[in-house]
């Protein structure tokens, strides 16, 4: 199947079959982050790089699976202060309800392999948050998300995640929430796997600011993502087999799309295009998308509307490195994204 991709190397240019191009190999993004504990902080790529999480605090240990009491990690989220938060046992959190974390926290899940069930992890009105090397399955209830960050929340960065089976979104970003990095993640067996701004009257979401990379979309149905208002650049990601589109851009949004691979099962569309009035106008529109660099596969069918619109993220940053679509990428990001069996770096 995928002797069948070239390298798109012009915007705009479908792609045909025939022989691969050769590409370079080159290493996965976040090389240097496993050498030491802390290397995580501001170490993102894109509109999250800002992110420190925990790092002026202390390191506190996760010792038990207990949904809440001295050692959990809810106990620890809590906490005013920066904590850097790792575990010290593997296994399964079950929890009643979702894990509020306070502002200045790094979840670091390397070492171990951690599971939380039954709702998820919320952030909510903080900043300078890190997620890493956790999964998230199985969350119940009405508006139970697997990582809700609503609202007015800053500068987060959720890397190496696995997360699956959510009755509401896998990653829902409302409200305001931006400067924001989401990389390296496995989305599999969802529907709705993630919003940026929920409702067309949230015209105060025209501040948020979003990099989604190296993610691996695999098989779930919808919203990789469904974007209103916000700017979101995707790159290097790998979005296969989804059951009604891959990326929706409704009022506003303004999609950059760079060196993703895009794979078409039974449901062809790749760009969805939403009508919706805001608040403050007289008329409905749709979002725009640009379109560079990207692979089409399957027969997958897309149309960019208005790419002269969206913004230009080299504008916004210039500490991403876009490799080019191929095999070697989706080969990448398939071993890359979401956790994996790394050893918890030394604290030095």
């Amino acid at each position: 199947m995928m002797n069948r991709l070239r390298k798109c190397c012009c915007p705009g240019i479908e792609i045909h079959h025939g022989t691969p191009d050769p590409a370079p190999s080159a290493p996965g993004p976040y090389a240097n982050v496993d050498s030491r504990l802390r290397a995580l902080a501001r170490a993102a790529q894109g509109f999250g790089s800002a992110s420190i999480g925990g790092l002026e605090g202390a390191v506190y240990h996760v010792t038990t699976l207990a949904d809440d009491g001295p050692g959990s990690l809810r106990y620890g989220c809590r906490q005013e202060q920066p904590l850097w938060i790792v575990f010290d046992l593997s296994g399964n959190i079950s929890v009643s309800s979702a894990i509020r974390v306070a502002s200045r926290k790094t979840l670091d899940g390397r070492g171990q392999r951690i599971k939380i069930t039954g709702h998820g992890i919320q952030l909510k009105k903080c900043e300078h948050i890190i997620i890493c090397n956790l999964e998230f399955q199985g969350g119940r209830g009405h508006d139970v998300d697997g990582i809700q960050i609503k609202p007015n929340t800053e500068k987060v960065w959720i890397d190496r995640c696995s997360l699956s089976d959510y009755d509401d979104g896998l990653i829902d970003i409302t409200r305001q929430s931006t400067d924001i990095t989401v990389s390296r993640c496995h989305f599999h067996h969802h529907d709705k796997t993630m919003l940026i701004s929920a409702d067309a009257k949230h015209i105060e979401d025209r501040n948020m600011r979003i990099t989604i990379h190296h993610c691996f979309f695999d098989g779930t149905r919808q919203r990789h993502p469904r974007v209103r208002f916000a700017k979101v650049h995707l790159y290097n990601n790998y979005t296969r087999n989804w059951g009604i589109y891959a990326v929706c851009a409704s009022v506003e949004s303004q999609i950059c799309s760079q060196g993703n691979v895009y794979q078409a099962g039974s449901k062809k569309k790749v760009f969805e295009y939403y009508t919706e009035k805001a608040l403050d106008k007289n008329e409905a529109e749709c979002g725009c998308v640009c379109s560079s660099g990207d692979v089409f596969l399957g027969g997958a069918q897309w149309e960019a509307r208005n790419p002269h619109q969206v913004f230009r993220p080299e504008s916004c940053y210039s500490n991403c490195t876009i490799e080019a679509a191929g095999p070697e990428l989706v080969d990448k990001v398939c071993k890359i994204a979401g956790w994996q069996n790394v050893p918890l770096p030394p604290d030095w």
